[in-house]
């Protein structure tokens, strides 16, 4: 099987997996840009732990973790088979890299997880295992841990960071398109790092990034970026897949890191 890339998308609003915008689009299309994985592991940023949790169970529940939105949301389910196999592996490798890691069999899928997949892979058919981000960590910790699941991918593993390259939603419009500035500014300096495979800039991006606190009041839709940078080869660029602007504030990246 061949070596799969890591990922890193912008998952959006919950509503994105029911909208007519070009991030949900693209998202529809990305699995037939990419070979079939084995089994794809999400790091995402609404699966939120003290250390590195991995979802083991054999069918995790989809979990509808927000309030206030349609309740066709509340309706849809995504019942992809979970990998406990993958997740002990993965725990495995987490270890020999210094990491300790904790296995929940009662863990379920967020909406960081089945929003991308329900659009990417609306069959449900490929193993999923979800694995949390630390935000007490800094970007450099996640980069490591991008790293130590490295091999995963040499087993036909898609790794998969899920949050969101730009996240101040105090400053999202629902009805505006005209993106914002600030948002717009952060988004270039991460392609810019990105395109040079800068990871010691991307681990320091709270200092170096403009806009930085603006755009992640709090680093944790940030983080999985990091993962998926780590967990990429290193020296080599990311490849910007996707770009689009959603309610003025949520810059919805897609990147490839091979």
């Amino acid at each position: 099987m061949d070596a799969m890339p890591a990922l890193f998308v912008t998952h959006g609003a919950p509503t994105l997996v029911l909208e007519d915008h070009p991030a949900a689009r693209f998202l529809e299309r990305l699995s037939g840009l990419l070979p079939r994985p084995r089994a794809i592991l999400v790091a995402s940023a609404h699966l939120e732990a003290l250390r590195p949790v991995l979802t083991a169970g054999e069918r995790p529940p989809t979990v509808h973790d927000f309030a206030g939105f349609p309740a066709a949301l509340s309706a849809i389910r995504y019942p992809a088979p979970g990998d406990p196999a993958l997740a002990r592996r993965a725990a495995d490798l987490l270890a020999a890299a210094g990491f300790a890691a904790e296995l929940d069999p009662a863990a379920g899928f967020d909406h960081g997880v089945w929003v991308p997949l329900a659009l990417a892979w609306p069959a449900a058919d490929v193993p999923v295992v979800a694995l949390s981000v630390v935000p007490s960590r800094d970007a450099a910790f996640h980069l490591r841990l991008g790293e130590a699941l490295r091999p995963l991918r040499a087993d036909g593993v898609l790794i998969l960071g899920s949050g969101s390259l730009t996240h101040n939603l105090g400053a999202v419009r629902w009805n505006e398109a005209e993106p914002a500035p600030e948002a717009l500014a952060f988004a270039a300096w991460i392609a810019d790092a990105l395109g040079r495979g800068d990871r010691r800039a991307l681990a320091d991006w709270r200092e170096l990034a403009p806009f930085a606190a603006w755009n992640h009041p709090s680093p944790e839709h940030l983080l999985p970026l990091h993962v998926a940078v780590g967990a990429g080869t290193p020296g080599r660029p990311g490849r910007l897949l996707h770009r689009s602007v959603a309610h003025r504030a949520l810059v919805m990246d897609v990147w490839a890191l091979d």
